[in-house]
């Protein structure tokens, strides 16, 4: 069976949640016999982690092909979309397996040359405030409107996206939740040299720097607490610049917060496997891999109360009220100052996470679908 992955920025690639999984679940497919091909975008490239890993035209196994695009904001990923579809459409393939909702605009192309059509929806991607309510998030929410009608398959992340897709377009569709493997850990030496970093120095948030992660939320409620562990946030702007432009003005006159930019490698897994804690401050999600990242390398997480953090983490990490600096401070201090409320968090929640959800389970879940 051949298949197309169209949606995601590059292959090999942890730049986004999209990315992640793809580079992660591609190989698999492979491994159980698929041919996969995966559509990157003609402007981007691989960051330094994996340079080296695409040989003539492979990423262990997966077919790595270039969809022509413009490198401008907001339109290399529609025009990528649609140059992917047209020419997957042309080509050999079974299933065409769409990634996020704006690329799904153009799922009908490959239906009218009588094409499989599979679509993962990440999260409900018009709601995202980078977006704003313009032409990207009207043309976001067509693109969810033609997979709701048009795919052969919707996959979803969540319950709450399965019910919403049942009560807005009495569409049935699949949950297939995300994947963590384990990670590895490392101790503090690259982050220590760079940044002054120690172990349990530090609370960390590890993601793209966009308005619904709620980063500024945590830089606010950081002001208001007592503490000397410094605050660590991991990640860069995805389209976002005026945002990131706002956290760092909100952060001026505070030394102890810290902006590593986009990190991965052993970087990543220092500042991962040595935070004292983790926070994950999100007003909307799919499902947050640094949430599963977070917890797969044992850390202790504060995180939102939205639904789709809770059915993951469930009683493993503490939680405050979405968007309430207030709460979000409260629950900040007392973790800072109760380090057996922390070890409390920690203790065996490595082995909960990777028990509950592993690529194994989603490869093959998808496997299933494809066959279907």
């Amino acid at each position: 069976m051949k298949v197309a992955m169209i949606g995601h920025k590059v292959v090999p690639s942890r730049r986004g949640g999209i990315e992640n999984v793809l580079t992660t679940l591609c190989p698999m497919l492979v491994e159980m016999g698929l041919d996969v091909t995966c559509y990157n975008r003609s402007t981007d490239k691989v960051e330094n982690e994996y340079v080296g890993t695409v040989r003539d035209g492979l990423y262990k196994g997966v077919k790595i092909k270039n969809a022509w695009t413009l490198n401008y904001r907001g339109f290399a990923a529609m025009i990528a979309s649609f140059t992917a579809a047209i020419a997957a459409s042309f080509g050999n393939y079974d299933v065409i397996h769409f990634h996020a909702e704006g690329p799904c605009a153009a799922l009908w192309i490959p239906k009218l040359f009588g094409k499989k059509c599979v679509a993962t929806v990440h999260g409900l991607d018009w709601q995202r405030e980078k977006w704003g309510k313009g032409f990207a998030s009207k043309y976001i929410k067509f693109g969810e409107k033609v997979l709701a009608k048009y795919a052969d398959e919707v996959i979803v992340l969540s319950r709450a996206a399965y019910d919403y897709f049942k009560e807005t377009y009495d569409r049935e569709t699949t949950i297939i939740h995300n994947g963590i493997n384990r990670p590895e850990r490392k101790d503090a030496q690259r982050i220590t040299a760079q940044y002054g970093l120690i172990k349990d120095g530090y609370i960390s948030i590890v993601s793209r720097l966009t308005a619904e992660k709620g980063i500024h939320y945590l830089i606010d409620a950081y002001g208001k607490i007592k503490t000397d562990k410094k605050l660590v946030i991991a990640g860069d702007t995805s389209d976002t610049d005026d945002y990131v432009k706002m956290l760092r003005e909100k952060a001026v006159g505070n030394p102890n917060i810290i902006f590593t930019g986009f990190v991965s490698g052993d970087t990543l897994h220092e500042i991962y496997s040595n935070a004292y804690l983790n926070v994950l401050p999100s007003d909307l999600e799919g499902m947050s891999l640094c949430l599963l990242e977070s917890l797969a390398y044992g850390n202790a997480l504060l995180c939102s109360d939205i639904p789709e953090n809770t059915a993951v983490a469930e009683d493993r990490a503490m939680y405050f009220a979405k968007g309430n600096i207030e709460d979000l401070a409260k629950k900040l201090q007392a973790l800072c100052d109760d380090r057996q409320l922390v070890e409390t968090l920690r203790d065996g929640v490595d082995e909960f996470i990777l028990s509950k959800y592993n690529w194994q389970d989603v490869a093959a879940s998808t496997y299933q679908l494809y066959q279907k």
